[in-house]
């Protein structure tokens, strides 16, 4: 059994979205049903829709970033009822026996997490469709919560830029006295300055360009520094405990480095490839480290839904219809987007 749905699809490559009808599961004793708000648009959706990492399946539904309200739970739902507030990010399944799973952190599934979209279920072996559609379903294990103080057509990239900024911002325990620099002012980048000063840090912007500099500032930096000015560099040697890249292409990591301090650490969370040579001599001599991490686990981006409410912390965004996908995926690779896109999915008829 299945019920129909209307959305937007890529029907294959390089392909334009365009309107899609599909059948999701009836839901099964675990799960949550929502009718879809808002949902977020992330750069990754258009790397999925153009098949630039070589493992979508079409038709492609995209969409990781979803905010609703619950319609209807299975009979074994424990945590949600019907008019809660609600939203799916990355993941909707994994394994839950390996080691990563086990701690909470499913976006290391060992077996491999089931995506939103553009995978295959667990259970079923059916197509996983996103969030660029009028209806949700997915087990109670992987939704969220969502406060309801928090503005909702901001909220969605709160689960994906902003849990992923948040992950690395918590693993390496940053708080009042530490000194953060975050590379690149996008849709993670923004997060990235807000959610570090909400937390206490002293924030600095590592930019190319110094018509970031009041942006910046509003959205929660304390310094600003121009990444290609050699001496502007040197003067902040030395000094930052983290220092997160949000960066989403092949780059120069070598100014940056010798900007940490002793057992400092540069986190990767934007780009997906090979990178230039590294000179390890400021890795070796200053025992600082090069990391990635990816997204957050569940409880983690409960964690962090609830510490947006307390603090009143959403995206900046610029809310788009559903037929205007095709020309923000056309700005978004232009940067042209104050931060993020959000699809009013609600207005899609």
């Amino acid at each position: 059994m299945a019920r129909t749905v209307n959305g937007f699809a890529a029907y294959e490559a390089k392909d334009a979205l365009r309107p899609y009808t599909f059948e999701r599961r009836d839901p099964r004793p675990d799960d949550v049903v929502f009718d879809v708000l808002y949902c977020g648009v992330c750069h990754s959706d258009l790397h999925q829709v153009e098949n630039d990492w070589g493992d979508s399946t079409y038709p492609i539904v995209p969409g990781h970033e979803v905010v609703g309200r619950v319609t209807e739970v299975g009979s074994e739902v424990t945590k949600f009822q019907v008019g809660d507030l609600v939203a799916v990010g990355c993941m909707v399944d994994s394994c839950r026996t390996c080691n990563p799973c086990q701690a909470g952190l499913e976006q290391y599934c060992e077996e491999g997490n089931v995506s939103t979209y553009s995978d295959v279920d667990r259970h079923d072996h059916r197509p996983t469709y996103g969030g660029y559609s009028k209806v949700m379903i997915c087990t109670e294990d992987f939704v969220l919560k969502v406060p309801e103080n928090l503005d909702l057509k901001s909220t969605p990239p709160i689960v994906c830029a902003g849990i992923t900024t948040w992950s690395p911002l918590r693993h390496w325990n940053v708080g009042k006295g530490s000194k953060v620099a975050v590379v690149g002012l996008g849709g993670l980048g923004h997060m990235a300055l807000k959610l570090a000063n909400a937390l206490g840090a002293d924030v600095t912007l590592f930019t190319r360009s110094l018509n970031k500099v009041e942006d910046a500032k509003r959205l929660g930096a304390h310094h600003i520094v121009l990444s290609t000015d050699e001496k502007a560099m040197e003067a902040v040697a030395n000094q930052f405990d983290l220092i997160i890249d949000t960066v989403p292409n092949n780059h120069d990591l070598s100014p940056y480095i010798p900007t940490l301090t002793l057992n400092g650490t540069l986190v990767l969370v934007g780009y997906l490839g090979n990178l230039d040579e590294v000179n390890t001599v400021p890795l070796i001599l200053g025992r600082r480290t090069i990391a990635g991490s990816v997204i957050g686990g569940i409880q983690e981006t409960q964690e962090l839904l609830d510490f947006c409410g307390q603090h009143n912390i959403t995206a900046d965004v610029e809310v788009i219809k559903m037929e205007e996908i095709n020309e923000a995926y056309e700005r978004m690779q232009k940067s042209d987007v104050k931060y993020r896109f959000v699809i009013d999915v609600a207005d899609f008829k």
